[in-house]
């Protein structure tokens, strides 16, 4: 069951630099939301905030409330661990463990939780993840054959199998096709669409066709200048943004003038 997020006043830092200023935003549950933006306006920081990715980075810390249907995620006692489970990441460059078979890169996360399943639950798991990536077909003859020799398309798609096989409620792409070819990003943005049908999707993208093919909503980001923290400028649904945004730097940058 996808989820809704709640971000309230969120600020976040690297050591004493601020990275975000003052985002609030709610993220539908069951839809995609994509963040633009010009390069280095804390867009990718702000979405690791959202699973506490962002904290494996020294001296890294946020102020402010990020709520999963009401439960603080930076509440006392709250496992980060836990949160990621809930809330899964695929990043910019698909990354399967090179050692590790299809089967076992599917499973990875599941094993790193520590969850003890059967032979024939995670036969179960390994067909419907892949299948839940569109990835099923291509690869149910050589599951034991390593993920690196997929091509990337494949690659990135079995990450996605890997996030989806941890059963979270949201799942977190940041750049998910800036490193594939044309067909393969097609193929992604296919299953984007169908993953919303379970699964609360948030994009980072710098494609503002494909911000505008594959969301909902969409939220511009921005940064006044070198050294200041990024900004959430305005966020709506995403014919709004590319048709009639309200803030004229979020017209400048979705025609193209600056960015």
């Amino acid at each position: 069951m996808s989820k809704r997020i709640d971000v309230q006043d969120l600020n976040v830092f690297y050591g004493d630099f601020k990275a975000v200023e003052d985002v609030t935003i709610r993220i539908e549950a069951r839809s995609v939301t994509a963040f633009i933006g010009p390069s280095g306006c804390g867009k990718s920081t702000f979405l690791r905030t959202l699973n506490r990715m962002h904290e494996v980075i020294p001296r890294a810390r946020v102020e402010g409330k990020v709520l999963l249907d009401g439960d603080d995620l930076y509440g006392a006692g709250v496992d980060p661990v836990t949160v990621r489970s809930q809330i899964g990441m695929v990043f910019q460059r698909p990354n399967p463990f090179p050692t590790m078979s299809i089967r076992d890169n599917v499973l990875a996360g599941v094993k790193l939780n520590n969850k003890r399943i059967s032979r024939s639950e995670s036969d179960n798991l390994v067909e419907r993840s892949l299948r839940g990536a569109n990835l099923w077909k291509e690869v149910k003859d050589r599951l034991e054959k390593p993920g690196s020799g997929l091509s990337g398309g494949q690659q990135q798609r079995l990450c996605i199998a890997r996030a989806i096989a941890v059963q979270p409620e949201v799942i977190l792409m940041d750049e998910p096709c800036s490193a594939l070819d044309p067909i393969s990003t097609l193929a992604v943005e296919d299953l984007i669409d169908e993953l919303k049908d379970n699964y609360t999707v948030v994009i980072v993208t710098h494609n503002m066709q494909q911000a505008a093919r594959v969301s909902e909503k969409t939220a511009f980001f921005n940064i006044a200048g070198t050294g200041e923290p990024g900004r959430l400028i305005e966020y709506s649904e995403t014919t709004d943004i590319f048709n009639n945004p309200k803030e004229k730097s979020t017209e400048d940058y979705v025609s193209g003038r600056f960015g």
